[in-house]
């Protein structure tokens, strides 16, 4: 079954340095940005704010599909799945930017588990009459987790990094970058809903939050980000330490026990 995707939507918002200096802070650099400054890549994501008041929310907290450009494909749980971005400026600190968002496709199919819904969102950030940012994100939705049901056994990540940085989460970080981005699913902050309702172990470290880091860690000032492109494969608790790795074009998050939590391409 497929939907036809609603009309877009654009926003503007200053990016206010106030707020860059905090999520450097929560990503544990120095918070040095000041007006005029460039922002790293992947900062654009705490701007343009999906703004709802309480009764437009979601159980989950997330605005609640079918009232805006989401359309309601009638499944509950949502998940980032991937991302396709494209960096052609540097967003700078203390301007004004636009963002235009554009549902691409919504559908639902029949998966080996039940039935998904794919959604496929255009981000386009623009800043003085420029672009800055393209971004085309998927997005997954499914049935409720079935607590009798087995875990899936999650890929294994590769062992073959020419670089590689643990580094650790905890609860106050994933709530500092949930009200960053003001992101209000519930499994970051709530464990409670977290375990009971979607099934997972603990707090689940955001997938933005994973792709942020890594984007850091390769970012190289002779040798810009001009494309990042990551798919999440297995979900990463906030209890649990990470290890970020780089071969070549290719980067990964490798999780406890060697899972395969993220899989990136860089520049390619």
């Amino acid at each position: 079954m497929q939907s036809d995707p609603p009309r877009e939507a654009s926003q503007s918002d200053l990016i206010d340095p106030a707020r860059a200096r905090a999520l450097q802070a929560t990503l544990g650099m120095a918070p040095d940005i000041e007006a005029g400054m460039p922002l790293p890549p992947f900062f654009h994501y705490i701007y343009f704010w999906e703004i709802e008041v309480p009764a437009k929310l979601g159980r989950d907290g997330h605005p609640r599909v079918g009232e805006g450009l989401i359309p309601d494909m009638g499944l509950p749980r949502r998940m980032w799945a991937g991302d396709t971005l494209d960096f052609h400026a540097p967003l700078i600190a203390g301007v004004p930017a636009v963002q235009t968002v554009r549902v691409l496709k919504a559908e639902r199919k029949e998966g080996r588990t039940g039935p998904l819904a794919f959604v496929t969102v255009e981000y386009a950030v623009q800043q003085d009459g420029a672009a800055i940012c393209t971004e085309v994100r998927d997005i997954v939705y499914r049935e409720d987790a079935d607590p009798d049901a087995p875990k899936p056994t999650p890929p294994e990540a590769r062992t073959d990094e020419d670089e590689a940085r643990e580094v650790g989460f905890d609860s106050t970080m994933l709530f500092r970058y949930s009200a960053l981005t003001f992101n209000g699913h519930r499994i970051h902050y709530d464990a409670e809903y977290a375990a009971r309702v979607e099934g997972y172990d603990g707090l689940v470290v955001h997938g933005p939050l994973q792709a942020q880091l890594l984007m850091l860690m390769v970012d190289r000032p002779e040798d810009p980000l001009r494309r990042f492109r990551f798919r999440m494969t297995a979900p990463l608790m906030h209890t649990e330490t990470a290890t970020l790795c780089r071969k070549g074009p290719d980067a990964w998050v490798r999780g406890p026990n060697g899972r395969q939590c993220l899989t990136a391409v860089i520049n390619g």
